[in-house]
């Protein structure tokens, strides 16, 4: 049987897969501001998604169990770990990205 985070995972892969078969080249005319927020946007889902394993398997003590109430919030809970690691410096994966996105902008004018 395919349990909740089976299927939400399935679909993050789907999501994924499609978006990438997307045109993601910035569009013309974004400042230096907007295209860092993109990616540092990019670098905390990143993380937030390198953490989740790390807590697939923690139990919350009662009253709150294992219910998928706690599961949702959980997931919540990295998600927030991965903006706060990004807003804290992050790994780096931004600034590459940034660089990234800048030189692809440039190749559009």
């Amino acid at each position: 049987m395919v349990g909740i985070s089976d299927s939400s995972f399935s679909m993050q892969a789907q999501n994924a897969m499609l978006a990438g078969k997307r045109d993601m080249t910035p569009a013309k005319g974004h400042t230096e501001e907007q295209l860092r927020k993109v990616a540092e946007d990019f670098e905390a889902v990143f993380i937030g998604q390198m953490l989740q394993p790390l807590f697939k398997n923690l139990g919350a003590e009662e009253p709150f169990g294992s219910s998928e109430s706690e599961k949702m919030w959980r997931t919540m809970q990295v998600d927030e770990y991965g903006k706060a690691f990004t807003k804290a410096g992050g790994i780096g994966l931004s600034d590459a990205i940034l660089k990234e996105m800048i030189k692809l902008q440039e190749l559009q004018s």
